[in-house]
């Protein structure tokens, strides 16, 4: 898929927006800064998606005016709603069906000229689907994980990093009273900066990453060499994808089965198996607390944040950013300029062509700032 331009002599009026994937903190205020950029300075008209792309297939829509956005800034979640389809894949009436066929009719009897998805990397993949079945679509990136190509940060991984850090801060004093192992769980099924960077934040005494796959016998070192400088307990903030040295050899194993598959049946089952691998080692955590245990002698518990990290208030950074970026895809939009992600570098909103965002996921590199912080103050990082 390649860029489009509309043609100069028509400018875009009417505008389709909706929210899909996870919810975040932010979205309200990216909906919002596309919203009053696009009606009061482009005196665009713009109609709200309910529930993400199923509302879009569905044709569910409302019209959000000036006083629909009003008020909205400082909400969690998202006023429109949101889902997880796929735009190719979608559950109808009990049976997956391509829905990019009867999305593109849709919006060609909505009169739109224009659409905003405002989504994580499953939402690029679908913009980018949407582009190249000839719609003029624009991406904005959210997610608390932080992980989409080519973007410094995403809205809501601000307010959940405060959120986990807190978390973090919390349980120290319960791991100091009862001399206990802490392990909490963050979100970051694919990538660690949530993980890491609440874990810097929040001084905890090892990190574990799905970048780096960590050794059990790495992690009792760390917490005996604690206990023999007379720090009785140790708390562990690992993400939801790491894993130890084993288990990520098994999943890169499976990976490789993908990559050699040449024929359909051939690679759905090669995902089917790295399914089945993945299921076998979720709740990894709990499995860590059991191993550290009998390794140390020292009671370990697990604390799971879960959709907490996710929720409520939206924090200064990601208003900000959420405004940043709505206001520079309403720009976008307003130029006839389509099949972008609208990206943070630098402080600075700058259109990326979606084809190098769909599909990849940034990964926290293994000579990245934060993991020399990490390793200079003593950090365990598992390996």
């Amino acid at each position: 898929m390649s860029k489009s331009k509309a043609p100069s002599s028509k400018k875009p009026q009417r505008i389709g927006i909706l929210t899909a994937g996870g919810d975040s903190p932010g979205l309200n205020a990216a909906i919002r800064g596309f919203g009053k950029a696009a009606i009061g300075h482009y005196g665009m008209e713009l109609i709200g998606f309910q529930d993400g792309i199923r509302g879009l297939a569905e044709n569910r829509f409302l019209s959000l005016d000036s006083k629909a956005l009003s008020g909205i800034l400082t909400l969690g979640g998202t006023i429109l709603g949101t889902s997880r389809d796929k735009v190719h894949k979608m559950m109808v009436d009990g049976e997956v069906r391509n829905m990019v066929p009867t999305i593109v009719d849709n919006c060609e009897k909505d009169g739109l000229d224009a659409l905003v998805c405002i989504g994580g990397g499953g939402t690029a993949k679908n913009a980018q689907r949407l582009a190249a079945a000839g719609l003029p679509v624009i991406h904005l990136p959210k997610t608390i994980d932080n992980d989409i190509a080519h973007t410094d940060t995403s809205f809501g991984f601000s307010t959940a990093l405060g959120i986990a850090t807190e978390a973090i801060d919390r349980l120290h004093s319960t791991a100091h009273s009862h001399h206990r192992v802490i392990i909490v769980e963050i979100m970051g099924h694919r990538a660690g900066w949530l993980a890491l960077g609440s874990g810097i934040a929040g001084g905890a005494d090892i990190i574990l990453l799905p970048e780096i796959p960590y050794s059990v016998d790495k992690v009792v070192e760390s917490i005996e060499m604690r206990a023999r400088h007379g720090a009785n307990f140790s708390v562990i903030a690992i993400a939801e994808g790491a894993r130890d040295v084993s288990a990520a050899a098994e999943l890169a194993a499976a990976e490789s089965l993908i990559k050699q598959a040449d024929t359909p049946e051939g690679k759905a089952a090669a995902k089917k198996h790295r399914a089945s691998v993945l299921a076998s080692h979720r709740g990894n955590a709990y499995a860590l607390a059991e191993k550290l245990e009998a390794a140390t002698g020292l009671e370990s518990r697990v604390t799971i944040l879960g959709y907490v990290q996710r929720g409520g208030t939206p924090d200064a950074q990601d208003r900000l950013l959420g405004t940043l970026l709505g206001g520079a895809g309403a720009d976008l939009v307003a130029r006839g300029e389509f099949g972008f992600t609208v990206a943070s570098q630098a402080q600075k909103a700058v259109p990326v062509p979606l084809e190098e965002v769909a599909g990849r996921v940034k990964m926290v590199p293994l000579d990245h700032p934060w993991i020399d912080a990490a390793r200079h103050v003593g950090t365990g990082l598992g390996d």
